[in-house]
């Protein structure tokens, strides 16, 4: 990893999205290990992948994870906690707006 060079690494990976009343959720595990690291951008290739309502779908893919830079890595630990600050601006309520 250089100062300002990004480098991209290809892996096999899991997707699995689950479209059911108990649980809504779409994941991707890396099965080689890989880690992702702030900065960091995953590309899943393929087709989206869709589920039905009560559908879990597992599909193997590949992905490509571009890493950042250094200079970008430090970049996005000193800015992440005021884009985390951001979504912390609004709040659910069961009061009904009119």
């Amino acid at each position: 990893m250089g100062l300002f060079t990004r480098s991209t690494e290809t892996v096999p990976c899991t997707v699995e999205v689950s479209h059911r009343f108990e649980s809504l959720h779409a994941h991707v595990r890396f099965n080689n290990g890989a880690v992702v690291f702030p900065g960091d951008e995953v590309l899943v290739h393929g087709s989206p992948v869709q589920a039905a309502f009560g559908e879990l779908v597992v599909e193997d893919r590949t992905a490509t994870i571009s890493r950042a830079s250094g200079l970008e890595r430090v970049w996005t630990r000193l800015t992440g906690d005021t884009g985390f600050m951001d979504l912390c601006e609004f709040s659910f309520s069961d009061e009904v707006l009119q």
